[in-house]
């Protein structure tokens, strides 16, 4: 009925129709509108990596800065510099003209990024955030950890930088690089090491310990007491049968482990068949997680079990008996809480 009342008023069709959008509200984000600039307020907006000047346009528009996607990429496209944009976020200002937007982000003026890294990250898992948000490709970390010298790994290391990664936020400059980023978090891990005095011989014992403790122990206050059965087993070369370092060995998440898994004598990570610490760390321990190696709890615990998943209550025992009964527990946990 629309189009047909646009023929029938003639000459004033034009107008109506020019209007279209103002008067329906159907404001296209592809229409070639643009804003006269020169902007408002400040507003932050993340480039993805391997963005196109289409994708850019998008979030950009999305965000309040330039009044439509096809200025932006009409503008995007005249400028020359435009393939020198880099991933990362970009303080914009709201209501910039599309022209403005582009030059704005050729100048990569990038906004320091924070790039927090929880206790227990695996290397991989790390590297994946840290790749996300800095934009940085995975193959400048990869090539970093290949040069084991280039981010300060020690010797006690073995060239594996698997525990080496200390745990915190760091603030990724614009010109930070994945060795850069590497290099903090291994020389913080040394620092803390050093402050603790720590003798250096036994660093990565100190480090594979501390990633058991931190993988099996999901509240402080158990780590202490974990770090002494792990100690109490070693002292009487009990296999230490800690799932983590099964499933870390296996390339594998914990809850997928299998019976196979757990026989699979090649895996120089089984905790099942090999006794003793694995070959290294499993993952980058936090502080609590080092000090309740250095200082464990009195006890004479030699298992131990997570019986409720939500809170992480976890019960230690002596024998294997009384571990039978908390194992049981976690048991109708699960069936309760399928």
């Amino acid at each position: 009925m629309l189009l047909v009342a646009l023929v029938l008023v003639g000459g004033s069709g034009y107008a109506v129709w020019t209007n279209l959008d103002s008067l329906t509200g159907l404001t296209s984000p592809l229409a070639s509108k643009d804003f006269p600039g020169p902007g408002g307020d400040q507003v932050d907006v993340e480039i993805p990596q391997g963005a196109t000047g289409q994708a850019m346009g998008e979030a950009l528009y999305e965000a309040g800065v330039v009044a439509s996607v096809s200025a932006f990429s009409t503008a995007f496209e005249a400028n020359p510099d435009s393939v020198l944009i880099r991933p990362g976020t970009r303080t914009m200002l709201e209501e910039m003209s599309a022209e403005d937007a582009v030059a704005l982000l050729v100048k990569n003026e990038l906004v320091d990024l924070q790039v927090t890294i929880p206790e227990g990250y695996t290397v991989e898992q790390v590297v994946e955030r840290a790749v996300q948000v800095t934009g940085l490709p995975a193959e400048d970390f990869e090539a970093a950890l290949a040069d084991p010298e280039k981010i300060g790994l020690p010797k006690q290391a073995q060239g594996k930088a698997e525990g080496w990664l200390y745990p915190d936020a760091y603030m990724a400059k614009p010109d930070a690089t994945a060795a850069g980023l590497l290099s903090q978090m291994v020389g913080r891990t040394v620092r803390m090491l050093q402050e603790k005095n720590v003798d250096r011989s036994d660093w990565q014992t100190v480090l594979t310990k501390a990633s058991l403790v931190e993988r099996e122990g999901l509240l402080a206050e158990d780590k202490p007491k974990i770090a002494r059965a792990i100690e109490n087993r070693l002292a009487d070369d009990m296999a230490l049968q800690i799932d983590a370092s099964v499933a870390y060995g296996a390339g594998k998440p914990g809850t997928e482990l299998t019976r196979a898994d757990t026989n699979n004598a090649k895996n120089r990570y089984n905790t099942y068949q090999h006794t003793g610490l694995p070959p290294g760390p499993i993952a980058n321990p936090g502080e609590v997680a080092v000090d309740a190696v250095l200082n464990p709890a009195p006890g004479d615990w030699k298992f131990w079990v997570t019986v409720n998943l939500d809170t992480g209550e976890t019960k230690f025992a002596e024998g294997f008996d009384e571990h039978q009964q908390y194992v049981a527990e976690l048991r109708e946990w699960e069936k309760a809480n399928q």
